[in-house]
């Protein structure tokens, strides 16, 4: 997978001392219960015997139904399943002391070797650290410590080393090798097995009919397991296909996030260039000079004739968008011979000379700022805007492939697409407003404050009128009114709909002033 897919080549490291662990053969059951019988039977027989046992299971679910069994069977037993993190690790480097029975998950205390016969060097730290206790008496206590240690170690090693007993397969094999790594560290022994059902996820899903069919031809009876090599050999060969699977998931997750992240590298470029540029004038001048070059397209296209242009639209858009008065009718009516590059070259030099007055007017130094902010404005907005489209564009690319067409394909198109949109609109909208921008002087500014507290005031004089029961309007607002100047509601004549509208225009009331009624 890493050479296929991040082309890094791998080296297999070797082991520092051989390893001697046992790893025995798989054993099936039909159902869970006799699994968790057998299991609960093996556990009982290390515990006896004095040698250590550490179960894997792949839940938290598991290993709480097994600490429960064990209890129920008065056996000790230390349970980690990630919520004793302070505990953990001290729980698993003492987990190779003699008849020590622990319960993890596939992620818990890893990252911890377990010594057989407990790890002393901790005891050995915890001691020393007492500052009451002489140094030839820490000294004394080591040496005693590193004894029993000795004779705890070589009497687990005499019993078989650390017993590795799991409760179920992963769907990677990697996750099982991990759980059987566990024991038989630095050459020390060990054996492992592992005990499966009937029931579990995987075996129910690739194996399981199999297996099934083959105890039902030989008449198990309850409590026998099958011990087989062709099981763990099915067993293995259903967990490369899963594996195949998720490589194939990730191979192809990876190539969709190529495409964005292709497109990611481009703008964050674009940003970097941005804030490390001491002057934005080129930039902002190709970005106006190609924004223009566009919209007279849409008017003047390319290679026409004069007949084809329409210069009447292209002067009302760039003076109601851009805010450019260029004469081109007037133009075109005074040149004997004039092209539609020409044409360009006007609409471009217009809109340099409006933009350079803007400039110069503020000064270049306070100018190059606000061009700043405004490309990082907008280069941002419409980012986030493109990542959520092609979120939109991921969910339902695979449809494509019912027409017969490759989703990738399609989607690397259509993403495609959407970029160049993305930059056409973030060129579009960064010239709109700095062509359109208004420069103010500080007493434009302090005039149109003051104009705009004035207008508050008068907005503050208005007070509100309602009309009184028989329709006129109260005389709070004004006693100055004469009230015979406002219609009655009831003045108004009834006419009915198919009558002559009051208004002389011969038409049928419905048909006339009827309408607005």
């Amino acid at each position: 997978e890493f050479q296929e897919i991040y082309g890094l080549e791998t080296v297999v490291i070797p082991p520092n001392k051989p390893t001697i662990r046992k790893d025995e053969l798989d054993l099936v059951y039909k159902t869970n219960r006799e699994k968790f019988e057998a299991v609960i039977k093996d556990i009982r027989d290390c515990h006896e015997r004095g040698q250590p046992v550490l179960v894997g299971t792949t839940s938290i679910e598991n290993s709480e139904l097994i600490s429960g069994m064990l209890q129920t069977a008065k056996l000790p037993h230390n349970v980690l399943n990630a919520k004793q993190h302070a505990r953990e690790a001290e729980i698993v480097a003492q987990a190779g002391r003699p008849g020590v029975i622990t319960i993890a998950t596939n992620m818990a205390g890893r990252g911890t070797d377990i010594v057989l016969g407990g790890n002393v060097e901790n005891q050995i730290k915890a001691f020393a650290a007492d500052e009451s206790v002489s140094d030839e008496d820490k000294a004394a206590r080591a040496a005693q410590l590193h004894s029993e240690w000795q004779s705890l170690h070589d009497k687990v090693k005499a019993q078989g080393g650390l017993r590795i007993i799991a409760t179920e397969r992963h769907e990677s094999r990697r996750i099982d090798n991990q759980l059987r790594g566990r024991s038989g560290r630095q050459g020390d022994p060990g054996s492992s097995r592992f005990y499966l059902s009937l029931d579990d996820s995987l075996m129910r899903i690739f194996a399981g009919d199999r297996v099934r069919a083959i105890m039902e031809r030989l008449k198990m009876p309850d409590g026998e397991a099958i011990e087989a090599g062709i099981v763990t050999r099915s067993i293995e060969s259903a967990q490369r296909k899963v594996e195949a699977r998720n490589f194939d998931v990730r191979k192809q997750l990876l190539e969709y996030d190529d495409v964005s992240n292709d497109q990611r590298k481009v703008i964050y470029q674009q940003r970097n260039d941005i804030l490390e540029a001491q002057s934005l004038s080129a930039q902002i001048a190709n970005l106006r000079e190609s924004t223009m070059t566009d919209v007279v397209r849409t008017f003047v296209p390319a290679s026409s004739v004069e007949e084809q242009w329409e210069l009447a639209g292209l002067e009302k858009v760039l003076q109601d968008e851009w805010q450019l008065d260029v004469p081109l009718v007037a133009e075109v009516d005074k040149s004997a011979s004039i092209t539609d590059e020409d044409v360009v070259e006007k609409v471009v030099a217009a809109a340099n000379l409006s933009f350079d007055a803007k400039v110069e007017r503020v000064g270049l130094e306070q100018f190059t700022p606000f061009m700043r902010m405004i490309l990082l404005q907008s280069i941002d907005s419409h980012w986030r805007e493109h990542l959520a489209a092609l979120d939109y564009l991921r969910q339902g690319i695979h449809l494509r492939g019912y027409a017969q067409k490759n989703p990738k394909q399609e989607y690397k198109r259509e993403a495609f697409e959407l970029f160049s949109q993305l930059l056409d609109v973030v060129k579009m909208d960064v010239t709109r407003v700095l062509m359109t921008v208004r420069i103010q002087s500080q007493e434009e500014v302090a005039q149109a404050a003051v104009a705009l507290e004035e207008r508050a005031e008068r907005i503050s004089n208005v007070t509100y009128t309602h009309p009184n029961e028989d329709g006129s309007i109260s005389q709070d607002a004004g006693q100055d009114a004469d009230p015979s100047t406002f219609a009655q509601a009831d003045q108004v004549p009834k006419v009915g709909r198919n009558d002559a509208c009051p208004c002389g225009s011969g038409k049928k009331y419905k048909a006339c002033h009827g309408r607005l009624a």
